[in-house]
C-alpha cells in the first residue's frame, strides 16, 4: 500500500477509504448537533448536551468501533482529537461540579459553576469546530505546539 503526504512537511500516512472520511464527518456532525441542542434547549447547557447528549455518546461509541481501522492514517488524529475533547470535557465538568457543590455552601459555588460551564462550553465549541474544519481541509489535527 502506498503512502502519501497530506501537506508538505507533514508525516506520510497510509491512504484512507472515503467511507472512513464520511464516517468521521458523521461523528463531528453528531458532536455539533449535541452542542446545538445544548445551546437551543433550556433543559441543558452546551456542556450537558455534549457530555450527556445521546448524539455525542453515539459519536464516542462510533469512534471506539472504528478506531483500529484508522491507525496509521491521517484520520487517526481526528479520532484521538474527538475522544480527548469528550473525555477532557467530562473530567473538567465533574471536577467543576464537585468544587462548585462544595463552594455552594458559601453561595459562591453557583458563580463558579456558571463561569466554569460557560468557559468549558466555549472550549467544546472551539474543539468541535476546529477539528471539523481540519477534516474538511483533509488535514491532521492535534494539539498546538507549546511555545516557551
Amino acid at each position: 500500500m502506498a503512502t502519501y503526504t497530506v501537506n508538505p512537511g507533514q508525516q506520510a500516512y497510509q491512504p484512507v477509504e472515503q467511507s472512513l472520511v464520511t464516517y468521521t464527518h458523521i461523528m463531528y456532525g453528531l458532536h455539533a448537533f449535541a452542542v446545538v441542542m445544548g445551546l437551543l434547549t433550556t433543559a441543558t447547557t452546551v456542556v450537558g448536551g455534549f457530555i450527556f447528549g445521546l448524539p455525542s455518546i453515539i459519536a464516542v461509541i462510533m469512534n471506539y468501533v472504528k478506531r483500529s481501522q484508522v491507525r496509521g492514517t491521517w484520520l487517526e488524529s481526528h479520532f484521538a482529537w474527538q475522544l480527548r475533547t469528550f473525555w477532557t470535557a467530562f473530567v473538567i465538568a465533574v471536577s467543576l461540579f464537585i468544587v462548585s457543590a462544595i463552594l455552594a455552601l458559601v453561595i459562591i459555588g453557583f458563580v463558579t459553576w456558571y463561569i466554569g460551564a460557560l468557559l468549558l462550553g466555549v472550549w467544546i465549541i472551539y474543539r468541535v469546530a476546529r477539528g471539523w474544519m481540519a477534516l474538511q481541509d483533509r488535514k491532521t489535527i492535534g494539539e498546538p505546539p507549546v511555545i516557551l
